[in-house]
Formats: structure tokens, C-alpha cells, sequence
């Protein structure tokens, strides 16, 4: 039986991978990659001589093909992404779910847990943990407000990913729909200039207009 790892990488700090990941990496036969360059940082790193090859969300379906093709032929691959848990807001989840329906039970999915910025984000944010709802990445303009209005009503921790030339425009919304609501913002989580930021969307909001370079790196958004 083939086995397909799904193996949480670093989110910045390279030295957040588990022991298991490391070990997983060195065995398998071929490395699906996000981008194969980020990867190769990685692997140079901890000294994993591997073949990679890149799988992203704009895939050709013949790449899927070949992925299928190597699994029938009893090859073990692992699934990487860029940083984080594959599948979480990412492309990676659509593989999984393919390969589960192509293969039944002939081909082991294993996971092997690791760093996500979601929970990284949860545990240092001072903001309710017991329940929460993630969001992904918010869309661009469809459905966007409807999002916001269902942000404003929850009585759970809301928490979803941001990019840096969205952010103001974010807590701009933030501010519009639920003023009162506590805002904490994760910045370059697990990074040298890692930062949380916490206060009501119009306090965030200022903080950030008002220093600029604050508006770089990837944000997670958490608001209870």
C-alpha cells in the first residue's frame, strides 16, 4: 500500500519542524511542493536529498495524473507547503479529497502535525480559545460584507488571514460593523519581527496608519 504524508512545515522559523517531519521527508520517494524553491531551503537545511516536484492551485491536470500514476506504482510521496499545515487555506486540500475518492482505502493518508498560524496565532492573542471559527482568507469583494455582518453577530473568536495591502481596508470594515469588538492582529508570527497587536479595530487601525512598516508580512486577524 502506497502512503501519501501530509507534512506541516515551518511557519517562519525554520527550526519549528517535528523530529517525525524531518524523518518522513528523508524516507519518502518524492516531495510535492508548493513552490519547489522555498522547499529546497528547507531540505538543504536539515540535509534531505529528495526529488521534488510542484503541485500549487494552478496545477495542470496532468500533473494530478502523474501524482496518481506514482501512487499506483506503490510510491510513498509527501505533500509540503510553502509554510504551515497543507490543506489549511490551501490548495493541497483538493489533492487529499482526490486522492481519498480515486483510491478508497488503497492508499494511506497520513498526517504529520506541525506549525500553523492559526492556532500560533490563538494561543499568544489573550482572546477566548473554548470556541472559535476559521475563516481562511476573507474573498476579495463578493460575499465580503456578508462576511463582516457575520463577524459582528458571532459570539464566538473569529479568525482568518489577511495580506498586507488588504489590512487597513480590513479593520476599516472592522471598525464599521463591530466597533466594540476586541481586535488582535498576529504579524510575521514566529519571525525576528513577529508582533501582536490588540485593542478595538479603531485603536489597531491607527496603529498601523501611523506606522507604516507595521503594514508588512502576512497577518493572522482574531476578533471576539
Amino acid at each position: 500500500m502506497s502512503k501519501f504524508y501530509v507534512v506541516a512545515t515551518p511557519i517562519g522559523n525554520m527550526g519549528d519542524i517535528t523530529y517525525r517531519a524531518i524523518e518522513t521527508l528523508k524516507e519518502v520517494d518524492l516531495i510535492l511542493c508548493e513552490d519547489t524553491r522555498m522547499t529546497k531551503r528547507l531540505l538543504d537545511k536539515y540535509a534531505i536529498n529528495k526529488p521534488t516536484m510542484s503541485y500549487h492551485a494552478q496545477s495542470k491536470l496532468s500533473k494530478t495524473d502523474k501524482i496518481f500514476e506514482l501512487l499506483e506504482w506503490g510510491k510513498n510521496l509527501a505533500l509540503v507547503s510553502d509554510a504551515g499545515t497543507p490543506g489549511i487555506s490551501d490548495p493541497g486540500a483538493m489533492l487529499v479529497s482526490q486522492i481519498k475518492e480515486k483510491f478508497k482505502d488503497e492508499v494511506e493518508i497520513i498526517p504529520i502535525p506541525g506549525a500553523t498560524a492559526l492556532v500560533t496565532a490563538l494561543s499568544a492573542s489573550g482572546l477566548p480559545t473554548h470556541e472559535f471559527t476559521f475563516l481562511g482568507f476573507l474573498p476579495h469583494k463578493k460575499g465580503r460584507e456578508t462576511l463582516f455582518k457575520e463577524i459582528s453577530l458571532s459570539k464566538r473568536t473569529m479568525v482568518f488571514y489577511e495580506s498586507p495591502h488588504r489590512i487597513l481596508k480590513t479593520l476599516e470594515s472592522l471598525q464599521k460593523f463591530c466597533p466594540n469588538k476586541k481586535v488582535c492582529i498576529a504579524r510575521e508570527l514566529t519571525k525576528i519581527y513577529e508582533e501582536f497587536k490588540t485593542g478595538n479595530p479603531a485603536e489597531v487601525l491607527e496603529y498601523l496608519i501611523k506606522n507604516p512598516v507595521k503594514q508588512k508580512g502576512e497577518f493572522t486577524v482574531l476578533v471576539s
